[in-house]
């Protein structure tokens, strides 16, 4: 009687080992997948805590430093500056910052609720163009105030010693009454 031949398909179709075979191919793609979530455990946990920071950030720094600007900064520089053209072109910037001040504050006030839900692991939708579009915003927002504004109000403040040291006092009094805690 001949061996069969192990590279010799079987007559009768499907063999009973092939089978076993091509499910261990789906159980061993299913356990690669599987091996990927640690890295997307991370990557979740890394998205809740970037959500959770980003919230606490917007409320914590960001509102208070909007505040800050527009009540001591905007309020000094606008105070220093001479009547006329210079007055005009700071209240002209300050208007314009102040208002992209409430721009990021409302586009964050959108995206908060998906935020704070993606912070305690809830299922959410974040909108990644508004992610995308605040990002950008506040940069174009951060360097114009940065290369335009700062410079401006250095140079105005700076005309009157005074003027600098008073913004300085101003700053250290706020800070100070901020950090205070009831007793």
């Amino acid at each position: 009687m001949d061996q069969p031949n192990p590279t010799t398909p079987q007559a009768s179709g499907d063999e009973p080992l092939t089978i076993f075979s091509h499910c261990h191919d789906g159980i061993l793609k299913q356990l690669k997948t599987m091996g990927d979530l640690p890295e997307l455990v991370a990557a979740a946990e890394r998205a809740r805590k970037v959500a959770e920071d980003t919230r606490s950030f917007f409320r914590d720094v960001i509102y208070n430093h909007h505040e800050e600007e527009e009540r001591v900064l905007f309020e000094a520089v606008l105070a220093s500056a001479t009547e006329g053209a210079e007055l005009a072109h700071v209240k002209a910037i300050c208007d314009r910052l102040t208002r992209e001040h409430r721009v990021v504050e409302s586009m964050f006030v959108k995206l908060e609720p998906d935020l704070k839900k993606m912070a305690k692991g809830q299922p959410c939708h974040l909108d990644l163009a508004a992610i995308e579009q605040l990002v950008s915003q506040y940069s174009a927002h951060a360097t114009f105030e940065e290369n335009e504004f700062l410079p401006l109000s250095h140079s105005i403040l700076c005309r009157n010693s005074n003027h600098m040291a008073a913004l300085g006092l101003s700053l250290h009094v706020r800070h100070v009454s901020l950090d205070a805690s009831p007793t």
